[in-house]
């Protein structure tokens, strides 16, 4: 058993590294229609809540540790991922693709109320803080997650459940996607979609990709990483003050905002140009989740059925929502996918997706991806306190 922190430490990322490469390692077609259905960051969570459940480590031992490293880790997570999200091109995708993205994040919120509406009783007291965590998983991503558990002080037992139902229906409703997607042409004529602005902005977006040919430098990941630490210890530190003087919000949720904010503008200047964004902060997330991972006992799983049903009927309500409102408003199959996908999916699985329908349009997946970044957390939060109304 370990005992000591920093061994802890190194086992977890040790561990996650591991779990990360194996795609690369095992390249038959067996193992990536096995990685297909788990992909790393799923086997990081079940590996680890696996190991912490066999008692690898002493969970009071190893507790400083975790303690000491998880918010801020996060919160410079938080940070170098929303360099990545360029509001003003967001804009250029139009009105249909922002109108599907909000929609698809509207009936998100929409279905985990109504699912814990009915399922309330089954889920057990206290269900809606995981679930608001959850929530902002499938508003925007991983990141958004952990920063409304932080903000919410959710203990990591207490996400157990969250985090199976995530990697379980979640996982199920990619594939359904991607099944989907192979009758575009049949959903946009029952729909009367015209595509030709988006392809436009797909080709325009590939264009720019293409042209930025700057390799990722030792001097950019030291600049990320010590930019990313300091905004995150400013922010644990201003979040405090505000949170004192303002307590409308505690002092984590202050720190989330004071992130995101941060994150957003200064994505909108050169600094958010630097190459290793995208790199680093997929470190930090792979980080993070093992370190969260590793404090979720697997023997406390009792009551799982009654999370995936609740999961099932959060996607069920979802997809009926946004084929309504395709049929309505005349939006093709590639807006109503993409935006549900970048919401549920995040930035892993949407431009996959994209790409299944044009490879052309690969960057709007990326980007509409990026937006769940920004209104994750704080719509998992909202949705969260609209659930501890019903109880």
């Amino acid at each position: 058993m370990i005992n000591d922190g920093f061994t802890y430490i190194a086992a977890l990322v040790f561990i996650a590294a591991i779990l990360i490469n194996l795609p690369k390692i095992f390249r038959g077609k067996a193992a990536q229609k096995f990685f297909s259905f788990a992909p790393p960051i799923v086997l990081i969570y079940l590996g680890l809540m696996t190991l912490c459940t066999v008692r690898l480590w002493d969970l009071p031992a190893t507790a400083e540790a975790y303690s000491a490293l998880k918010n801020p880790l996060l919160y410079a997570m938080l940070f170098l991922m929303l360099l990545r999200c360029d509001l003003r091109k967001i804009l250029r995708l139009g009105p249909k693709m922002l109108i599907g993205f909000f929609a698809a994040t509207i009936s998100i919120s929409l279905g985990f109320v109504v699912a814990y509406a009915i399922m309330r009783d089954a889920l057990g007291e206290g269900a809606w803080r995981s679930l608001g965590a959850l929530c902002g998983s499938w508003m925007g991503g991983g990141g958004n997650m952990m920063a409304i558990q932080a903000a919410l002080d959710i203990d990591e037992s207490e996400m157990a459940y969250a985090l199976v139902m995530d990697s379980i229906c979640a996982t199920l409703y990619v594939m359904f996607l991607l099944w989907a997607i192979g009758f575009s042409g049949k959903f946009n004529r029952w729909t009367k979609a015209d595509t030709r602005v988006i392809d436009a902005v797909g080709a325009s977006l590939e264009e720019e990709a293409k042209s930025d040919t700057k390799p990722i430098t030792w001097q950019n990941i030291a600049i990320l990483v010590g930019s990313g630490l300091l905004a995150s210890a400013v922010c644990i530190k201003l979040g405090a003050i505000i949170g004192e003087a303002v307590p409308f919000f505690d002092k984590a949720t202050w720190t989330v905002l004071l992130i995101t904010l941060l994150g957003v503008l200064l994505a909108m200047t050169p600094f958010g140009r630097i190459k290793g964004t995208e790199e680093i902060s997929n470190v930090l997330l792979y980080i993070v989740v093992a370190l969260i991972a590793s404090r979720a006992d697997l023997s406390a799983m009792g009551n799982a059925p009654a999370w995936l049903l609740s999961g099932f009927i959060i996607l069920a309500i979802h997809a009926a929502v946004m084929v309504i409102l395709a049929k309505l408003l005349k939006l093709d199959i590639f807006t109503c996918a993409v935006a549900s996908l970048a919401n549920i999916g995040g930035t892993a699985t949407a431009p996959v997706l994209a790409g299944t329908y044009s490879s052309a349009l690969v960057p709007v997946g990326i980007i509409m991806a990026l937006l769940g970044y920004v209104v994750g957390t704080g719509g998992g939060l909202l949705t969260a306190q609209l659930m501890s109304l019903l109880g």
